[in-house]
């Protein structure tokens, strides 16, 4: 197995320009909120060290700065729950290992499900989730196809997770789907390594954040 990042196979920054192209390209940001990135929101507060993701979004920042400029399609998805659209299966499982309530985070009450650090701009696509999925439960794959894209460039949290399932959900609707290895993160190093290597092995193709910005730049 891998033992870090800089192990896995990321495609060839040489190749990438025709790959991403801005005109059929969205850039994908999942899960930047309070509860999942900020020492303030319900996972800081758990004592989580939250210090990779704080750099995972500095690279957000940059590429969403980038993308605005040179017209890349840009989509946000976050979390928002309440006590009455909480998952059955999620709440289930939660009492099933023990841990019943562990589920009720990112409420829409409270200031849990709010953006943290980046928020989308006038225009840019937005929608709400119930689990893990970009794409479940949501008009996410409509709306991109509206404006032409098939391509999606991903970012977020949590690498083992959210962005798991979203591209895997997006390569079956038939997207070209890349990961930004350094512009995702996990709270836990192995799990983040792990998942990038088997997203790469099945759906997907890593890159970087200063990969994608050159190519863009171009």
């Amino acid at each position: 197995m891998p033992d870090a990042v800089s192990d896995l196979p990321h495609v060839d920054k040489a190749a990438l320009p025709e790959m991403i192209s801005p005109a059929r390209t969205a850039l994908l940001v999942i899960d930047i909120q309070t509860d999942f990135a900020s020492p303030e929101g319900l996972i800081g507060q758990a004592g989580v060290d939250l210090t990779s993701a704080q750099i995972a979004i500095d690279r957000i920042e940059e590429l969403l700065a980038l993308a605005r400029k040179v017209g890349v399609t840009i989509g946000f998805a976050r979390v928002v729950t309440s006590p009455d659209s909480d998952s059955i299966a999620l709440k289930t499982l939660m009492e099933r290992r023990g841990r019943p309530g562990e589920e009720a985070i990112c409420r829409a009450e409270g200031g849990g499900a709010d953006y943290y650090r980046v928020k989308p701009q006038a225009g840019e696509i937005e929608i709400s989730k119930l689990l893990y999925s970009s794409f479940s439960g949501t008009d996410l794959d409509a709306q991109l196809k509206a404006r032409g894209v098939d391509t999606l460039v991903i970012t977020g949290l949590t690498t083992d997770c959210c962005v798991d399932s979203t591209a895997r959900d997006a390569f079956h609707l038939g997207y070209h789907v890349f990961l930004v290895s350094d512009a995702c993160d996990a709270y836990d190093e192995q799990f983040h390594i792990h998942s990038l290597n088997a997203i790469e092995k099945n759906c997907a193709l890593l890159t970087t954040a200063d990969a994608v910005k050159a190519a863009w730049q171009r």
